[in-house]
């Protein structure tokens, strides 16, 4: 019998114990969301892939030996969003630790111009890194008879979800032609609900704003013969003039099979947070970022990863740095 009760007080102060180690640890535990997009486009799976880099729950093995390189006690998610804006959004009222956001998108947040006057400006808002370049797709079946922005005239059109920045840069696509959103019907589709709808003849074109190759158009491509409609010419130079975010770019023959290459217009994507973020914390990720573990990540996470570099991390940057951000980039050399 008392060996039995020594067993059970030996049991009782392992179990109380472990308790305090697991309260231990879960205080040790930080979790930090990425607002990415819609899934079947480029946000989501890259934010997956910068997810896994930057993190590193505790009892993860030592970086170097098959575990993590990430921040210790990180828990970093990439969560499904409607994209820019709402990213934006979700950062500012605290919602997310951090988003994805076009460039244009972000800056015209942070000022309360552009697309974004008269709203309250989003202030707090700051930059961890430039990610990559996003150009804007036109996708219509190639026997559509769309072969230029002006010809969406009257045509049932997906400009994708209000509160992505699709949505923006559609309306101002359509502007720079001459149009509005009320030359065209309107349908607010996205990724997959958008090229089903195309296939099944419900729209005759939809617009995505997207790093190439996107998944969900390679996929239309291997089963419908489409077409990406060029956006270029005056209405392009005058976009590329008006907002300096906007680049000429050009999305290459056989990006998509069948597709020849096509003028069009890109933006860049960036990574943001709220000046609201512990310092430490957004330092410790920006290192973790660029560490040569998530270099290897990025280059076979997704066919974007290796366009995302730390020597073209500040490119195009409108928005201020938050402090963690720029006391990285001041060390490594970027930032005088």
């Amino acid at each position: 019998m008392k060996a039995l009760k020594k067993l059970v007080a030996g049991a009782a102060v392992a179990a109380s114990v472990l308790g305090i180690a697991t309260v231990a640890s879960a205080q040790d535990i930080k979790f930090f969301t990425i607002g990415t997009g819609g899934t079947a486009y480029t946000y989501y799976p890259v934010g997956g892939v910068i997810a896994n880099a930057i993190s590193k729950p505790p009892g993860s093995r030592e970086c170097g030996k098959g575990g993590s390189c990430g921040v210790d006690g990180l828990i970093a998610s990439a969560v499904s969003s409607r994209g820019s804006v709402d990213n934006v959004n979700a950062i500012m009222s605290g919602l997310r630790n951090s988003g994805f956001a076009q460039s244009d998108v972000a800056y015209w947040a942070y000022t309360g111009t552009g697309t974004m006057e008269g709203k309250e400006a989003a202030k707090d808002l700051r930059t961890i890194a430039a990610l990559f370049e996003e150009h804007i797709h036109l996708i219509a079946r190639a026997d559509s008879g769309i072969n230029s922005v002006a010809d969406l005239k009257g045509k049932v059109v997906s400009l994708d979800e209000p509160g992505s920045g699709t949505y923006v840069d559609a309306k101002l696509i359509l502007e720079a032609n001459g149009m509005s959103v009320k030359d065209v019907t309107a349908e607010a589709l996205k990724g997959n609900a958008a090229s089903e709808a195309l296939r099944n003849g419900k729209i005759d074109a939809y617009f995505v704003v997207a790093g190439y190759p996107t998944g969900s158009i390679v996929e239309l491509a291997s089963a419908e013969k489409i077409k990406l409609v060029p956006i270029d010419g005056a209405a392009a130079k005058s976009l590329s003039d008006k907002y300096g975010f906007f680049s000429q770019s050009a999305i290459p023959a056989g990006t998509y099979e069948g597709v020849d290459a096509t003028n069009t217009v890109a933006v860049g994507a960036q990574w943001f947070t709220s000046a609201k973020e512990d310092e430490e914390v957004i330092y410790n990720i920006t290192k973790a970022l660029w560490n040569k573990e998530s270099r290897k990540l990025l280059d076979v996470g997704h066919a974007k990863g290796k366009s995302i570099t730390m020597e073209s991390a500040l490119s195009g940057v409108g928005v201020p740095l938050h402090p963690g951000a720029e006391k990285f980039y001041k060390e490594a050399g970027l930032i005088k």
